[in-house]
């Protein structure tokens, strides 16, 4: 935990704040002027504003263009040999430990601590007679619960990453907060738990009308998004990497929190009247934040400023200024089932292998761009040429090395080069209504041992809460009378094709524990041309994509940065790093 210290004198963000000599992740606050601040309604707003972008997202901003989602099996990332192959190639260490989060989130909680400690209970006395000042003090109230439900969520960040970490809920010095000892995870998920219970019946629900100055505030936390962290957290405590030590009645209890949990938010959102978008690409698209159809189903997001850079990582490689980027797996695109609901290896299922993508699940064509499709816009030619020698293939430098480009989240309309060039905002979606329906799902299927049943309190099955998403698809319901076995399956495919690229995967498998069956094995679909014929081969970790391994266990959870271990007195390693 590197602690910046932080002096009054030069701004950032206009606070008179700013950053000098690291001595942990955690910052030391230090105010000469903290008066002035608190006569100002904005200037302590703008704290808030700092804490909000210290928020997660993964648009390529860790890793120069690749993204998480190309260190599990939903991708590969076109540049070999680039620094997201640690994850996988062998070189992934304490020395080496990736800690772009970890530095993120100590940012966060200590803006969060010091927020909370000193710039609560203010008046602006300065301002009392300004026409706005009742709506600025509706706003200013509710900040306070903004802000602890984001230090809740750093937690969390921290939590599914390193498990227990130091606890830290005050304002401290370097030496004082240098010297804090992890917690175990337990006590970090019975702190979140019990912050979301005190926050959701506090925060504001519904912004849109609440105050004359806050009339449409997408960006900003609710009750609804203190319900879903909740629910999520209390599925993560449930899920194996987290209760491996308890007893089956212990493991059995969490799940059915985590169910209960997952209730009460979707029950909280359907009385809100919010519901699955009609359009499953809608949630992905530049306007997806004011969208009528899209912000049905948001619940949180993080929004970013409009640029091209996502679309330059991602675009395919044969248009201008375009890098190939983070290129989806066969092991994802096979998990696509066909339009009548039946997997594609399955021998009814009507799937042609030389026609892979006809009669397919819509939730494909919305995520993965194909051979022959013209996507983006700006293509040069009539359609991809992923095929070996054509202009998008493997064949050409930073080609996509899979046979597949990404279109979930990238603009297939923007310009990324020449005159004219276009920018777009994006919104990352840190919680939304149809990932809580399988939070849903997995956390009822696990307590109750049965995708069907409806114990007492609750109303909805497993199967219905997976079918209401797959309906949105178009997809038929799952077939009744699965094994839990069966049933198991068909969950984890739903989620890896319904969830795909939205940073979910890396984590959903760690604390399933399912690495070596998930991360190790990767197929490409390999192309090949003869004339007019194209013949399509799904090819299992082929020579030209790095080989993934799995070392042990102990990869479930990430090493703390060593250096960050050397400058605390307390600070200890995860196992095995």
């Amino acid at each position: 935990m590197k602690l910046k210290h932080i002096i009054s004198g030069v701004a950032l963000l206009s606070l008179g704040l700013t950053a000098c000599s690291d001595q942990m992740d955690y910052n030391e606050m230090k105010i000469n002027d903290i008066e002035y601040i608190k006569r100002d309604f904005d200037k302590v707003g703008k704290i808030t504003t700092h804490i909000y972008l210290d928020l997660d997202y993964d648009f390529g901003q860790m890793y120069g263009g690749a993204s998480l989602s190309s260190a599990t099996d939903e991708a590969v990332y076109s540049h070999q040999g680039a620094s997201i192959e640690s994850y996988y190639n062998g070189s992934w260490s304490a020395t080496n430990a990736n800690g772009y989060i970890w530095s993120k989130c100590w940012d966060g909680i200590a803006y969060c601590n010091l927020y909370l400690d000193e710039f609560t209970g203010l008046t602006f006395p300065d301002h009392k007679y300004e026409k706005d000042y009742n709506d600025n003090m509706i706003k200013y109230e509710n900040f306070q619960w903004e802000v602890r439900f984001m230090r809740a969520y750093f937690y969390f960040l921290l939590l599914r990453q390193y498990g227990g970490v130091p606890l830290i809920t005050k304002y401290m010095n370097a030496e004082e907060a240098n010297n804090q000892p992890r917690v175990s995870a337990e006590e970090i998920f019975a702190f979140i738990d019990k912050e979301c219970d005190e926050i959701k019946d506090e925060i504001i629900e519904n912004y849109s009308g609440a105050y004359v100055s806050l009339e449409n505030e997408p960006g900003r936390v609710n009750n609804l998004g203190v319900l879903a962290l909740r629910a999520r957290a209390a599925l993560y405590h449930a899920s194996p990497l987290f209760s491996q030590e308890k007893s089956d009645a212990e493991k059995k209890e969490l799940w059915h929190q985590a169910a209960l949990r997952n209730k009460e938010c979707l029950d909280a959102c359907k009385a809100r009247s919010m519901r699955l978008a009609k359009d499953y690409s809608s949630l992905f698209t530049s306007d997806n934040y004011m969208n009528a159809e899209s912000t049905k189903e948001l619940i949180f997001a993080r929004r970013v400023a409009a640029s091209n850079t996502f679309e330059k990582y991602n675009f395919p490689i044969s248009i201008n200024a375009a890098q190939g980027g983070n290129c989806p797996t066969e092991n994802l695109v096979s998990a696509y089932e066909m339009k009548n609901g039946l997997p594609i290896d399955d021998p009814n299922s009507g799937y042609d292998e030389q026609n892979p993508y006809e009669g397919r699940d819509a939730r494909l064509a919305a995520t993965v761009a194909v051979n022959g499709e013209k996507w983006p816009t700006t293509l040069p030619h009539d359609g991809l040429e992923t095929w070996v020698g054509g202009s998008d293939s493997r064949s050409t430098t930073y080609g996509t090395p899979t046979g597949y480009y990404l279109k979930k989240y990238v603009n297939g309309e923007t310009k990324i080069s020449g005159t004219g060039t276009t920018t777009t905002t994006h919104t990352w979606h840190l919680f939304r209504l149809g990932q809580v329906y399988l939070d849903y799902a997995e956390a009822l299927f696990n307590y109750c041992g049965s995708g069907y049943d409806v114990p007492e309190g609750f109303t909805m099955s497993a199967a219905a809460a997976i079918n209401t998403v797959r309906k949105r698809a178009g997809q038929p319901d799952l077939p009744a009378g699965l094994s839990k076995d069966e049933f198991l399956k068909r969950y984890e495919n739903e989620r890896f094709v319904e969830l795909a690229f939205e940073g979910h995967r890396m984590f959903d498998v760690r604390r399933w524990m399912k690495a070596p069956q998930y991360f190790v094995d990767i197929k490409v679909m390999e192309i090949t041309k003869n004339g007019d014929q194209l013949t399509y081969k799904p090819t299992l970790n082929p020579s030209y994509i790095t080989k993934r391994s799995w070392k042990g266990d102990y990869m479930y959870l990430w090493p703390i940065p060593q250096a960050e271990v050397l400058k605390s007195g307390a600070l200890t390693q995860n196992p095995g790093w």
